[in-house]
């Protein structure tokens, strides 16, 4: 603009009249825009008036002589008016400036709060119950204070005949590896076919054991094994073990910058530095005179029987899984980092990837393969966490990269642990339901409306159950 709302006109700027006339009007223009919105009608009929007065002096004009006599005067009542709206304008603005303030001071301090909420999401999903913690605790006392006599499973001659279906379980939740065999065996045409071999940490150990010595399945064997007792999976042999013990791991995982508070609690969590979640990767290792084992988590639930899949042509892959082309987030560029040329170079980031949860191994086919080679292969190129960030997922999905058979969709069934809209029916016809994600069901914050399809599993009336309060 040529003169600046508060700046007042001089009669002796001569030849520049125009100008200021025009910068007038457009200045005025400018105002009649958002007066009306602000109920200024007195100055919105004056400033209208003031714009005519304005434009009859421009009127066929070309400088300065052709305006008409009382044109200084027409330019000093514009100029009043403008000064007036501009007062208004002003204190508009501060408050617009005061409320964008505002704004902006909530919006991180919504930011904030949503980060608190995420990190306490993940302690509350994360972190043992009481409750289960009351019943690891029975269990322990009861398994050191009963009789030696009681202490061996039935059907020992069972757990490496490879005609069998074997099944792995790898977990320190009792209750929920209780669900796992109760329900499979339910469901299950003959039940004197199925071997659990279910490993756990020293800590619980005892319950787990303790838990199936006075809950036997029926008919069926089971092995209860501690991480101690695989001497051969050591820092040595294992990239991963050697990993999690290093400064780096420790630091990454444990001293998180004051001044550089996680955005993401979750890529901090301590539960991967457990050897628990890497041991899928080494079951040629742990069951080496058996051909297929069906590897499960302990957050399923089986609803039908599941004796089909060990007849299932893998056609020369080593795994079969359900694949999750479904959502977008599933493809894999959300779990690996593409920027890396490693990566770009051997994946394709659109591809789909797969669950874990409820896997069919072949071992012949891995041992003739060496995957175990090719799982340390990708371990040791990520050990600065540079190709991905957590879990075994990302690093299932690099090392059966095209050696996964998929199944079919109605075998495994996801979800149930973070959507809070999946369809009934889709629950009641898979084979297998899957609470990943934070929501467990045998947590507070679990989903109520998914919560029966676990519980009905659970018996209730046991002895130590009810002394630890553990409630449907």
């Amino acid at each position: 603009m040529i003169t600046s709302s508060n700046t007042s006109y001089s009669p002796t700027s001569s030849d520049k009249t125009i100008l200021v006339l025009k910068d007038q009007l457009r200045r005025a223009k400018i105002y009649i825009g958002f007066l009306p919105s602000r109920g200024n009608h007195g100055f919105v009929k004056d400033l209208r008036r003031r714009m005519r007065d304005i434009q009859q002096a421009l009127s066929g004009t070309t400088i300065d002589r052709q305006l008409p006599k009382n044109v200084h005067k027409k330019i000093r009542a514009m100029e009043s008016i403008l000064t007036k709206i501009k007062q208004v304008h002003d204190n508009c603005a501060a408050a617009i400036d005061k409320l964008q303030t505002n704004l902006h001071w909530t919006e991180n301090q919504l930011e904030a709060n949503k980060q608190e909420a995420t990190y306490a999401a993940q302690v509350a999903a994360k972190a043992l119950p009481k409750r289960l913690h009351c019943l690891a605790l029975r269990l322990t006392n009861e398994y050191y204070t009963s009789s030696s006599n009681n202490k061996h499973f039935p059907y020992q001659d069972k757990l490496e005949d490879p005609k069998l279906h074997h099944y792995a379980l790898f977990s320190d939740n009792v209750l929920a590896a209780a669900v796992v065999v109760n329900s499979t065996l339910i469901h299950a045409k003959k039940p004197a076919d199925h071997v659990f071999h279910i490993v756990t940490d020293k800590l619980n150990y005892a319950a787990m054991r303790m838990w199936f010595l006075a809950n036997p399945p029926v008919k069926a064997a089971i092995q209860v094994q501690k991480i101690e007792e695989f001497t051969w999976l050591n820092s040595s042999y294992s990239p991963v073990l050697k990993q999690l013990a290093s400064q780096f791991m420790i630091n990454y995982y444990f001293r998180t910058p004051q001044n550089k508070p996680d955005r993401n609690p979750k890529f901090r969590n301590p539960k991967y530095l457990s050897i628990l979640n890497h041991l899928r990767f080494y079951l040629p290792e742990i069951f080496p005179k058996l051909n297929k084992v069906l590897f499960v988590d302990d957050d399923i639930v089986v609803q039908q029987d599941l004796s089909p899949l060990w007849s299932v042509d893998l056609k020369g892959r080593v795994n079969a899984a359900v694949k999750t082309c479904g959502e977008v987030f599933h493809r894999f560029d959300r779990y690996l980092n593409f920027s890396n040329p490693l990566i770009a170079k051997k994946f394709d980031r659109h591809a789909c990837g797969w669950a874990y949860g409820m896997n069919m191994f072949d071992l012949s086919e891995w041992r003739r393969q060496n995957i175990t080679a090719v799982y340390h292969y990708w371990q040791e190129q990520n050990e600065h966490r540079l190709l991905w960030k957590l879990g075994t997922l990302p690093a299932g999905l690099v090392t059966f990269w095209n050696n996964t058979f998929p199944l079919d969709r109605s075998w495994h069934l996801l979800g149930l642990g973070y959507k809070r809209n999946v369809n009934p029916m889709d629950i009641e016809q898979a084979a297998v339901i899957h609470y990943n994600g934070n929501l467990k069901p045998w947590l507070e914050v679990g989903l109520p409306k998914y919560r029966s399809y676990w519980s009905k599993y659970v018996n209730f009336d046991h002895a130590f159950i009810r002394e630890c309060h553990i409630h449907p």
